[in-house]
């Protein structure tokens, strides 16, 4: 079956307001054009489907369309979305017109009552490769009230999840330093994460590829996993090393001007199966 990603054109995408330590330099959104549209074709060459939700003027983040709702399928094979509550107020907007974008297609709306909790999607919620469990993290912008809230839904569902908390302010969202590439195995950013929540990670992967803080900046953990295939910002030896021995082939696909507002390639997709 052909996977499906939900991606959202650039054509608003601006660094407005600084959310994290990366944000600063102005975007050249001619080339972040450019670098979104060859980042659709890698995933359709990697044999996915990609869908689109439209961008809205002043939604400058709406790009990243990892954040907005958690993504999942029930046990009895019903889809459902968890819609986030963001941490930035700039943000909150993105949510309802991604629940809307889902809410047409049959999707379970699962709201949950976050009140001052935060809770921003697969930016810090992931799925096992099996999809047998989640991990997901706070630390930075989803709060330890927001995943305990998420857990209980989830478990409900039979779903077990694990939390993990972030330590390191660069490595905000959990896909920054979690990338999982199978079932057995994960590319990690060991420094992004309490002792405890590493001790977690390494006991639910039977192989553990470390990142070091240089290439974890670089994005490098931020990869998408695609039918034999990692797209990924940037490659070095270290890297190709990791790939080869999971059997994953690199494809470098240059996000530059989206890292200027601290996202890459994982973050600007959601997949829908």
């Amino acid at each position: 079956m052909t996977k499906t990603v939900l991606m959202c054109p650039p054509t608003f995408f601006d660094v407005r307001e600084a959310k994290n330590p990366y944000m600063g330099q102005a975007i050249d959104r001619k080339k972040a054009q450019q670098q979104w549209d060859a980042l659709r074709r890698s995933l359709e060459d990697s044999g996915l489907k990609v869908e689109l939700i439209n961008p809205v003027k002043d939604l400058e983040d709406m790009v990243f369309a990892a954040n907005q709702v958690f993504v999942g399928q029930a046990r009895t094979g019903e889809k459902f979305i968890v819609p986030s509550h963001m941490r930035y107020p700039s943000r909150h907007q993105e949510v309802a017109l991604y629940v809307d974008w889902f809410r047409g297609r049959g999707y379970r709306i699962i709201d949950l009552d976050l009140r001052e909790e935060y809770l921003e999607g697969h930016g810090d919620l992931l799925w096992h490769p099996d999809r047998s469990r989640i991990w997901a993290a706070y630390g930075f912008r989803s709060t330890r009230g927001g995943v305990e809230k998420f857990s209980a839904a989830m478990a409900n569902m039979g779903f077990p999840v694990t939390p993990l908390q972030l330590v390191d302010a660069h490595c905000y969202h959990l896909d920054t330093s979690l990338c999982p590439l199978n079932n057995d195995a994960a590319l990690i950013y060991p420094g992004g994460f309490s002792p405890k929540s590493l001790a977690a990670i390494r006991s639910g992967f039977p192989r553990i590829h470390e990142l070091t803080r240089d290439e974890a900046l670089q994005f490098m953990g931020n990869g998408i996993v695609a039918n034999g295939r990692f797209l990924t910002p940037r490659l070095n030896e270290h890297l190709s090393q990791i790939l080869a021995k999971e059997g994953l082939s690199p494809i470098v696909v240059d996000t530059s001007e989206f890292e200027k507002s601290g996202g890459s390639a994982f973050c600007m997709k959601a997949f829908l199966d």
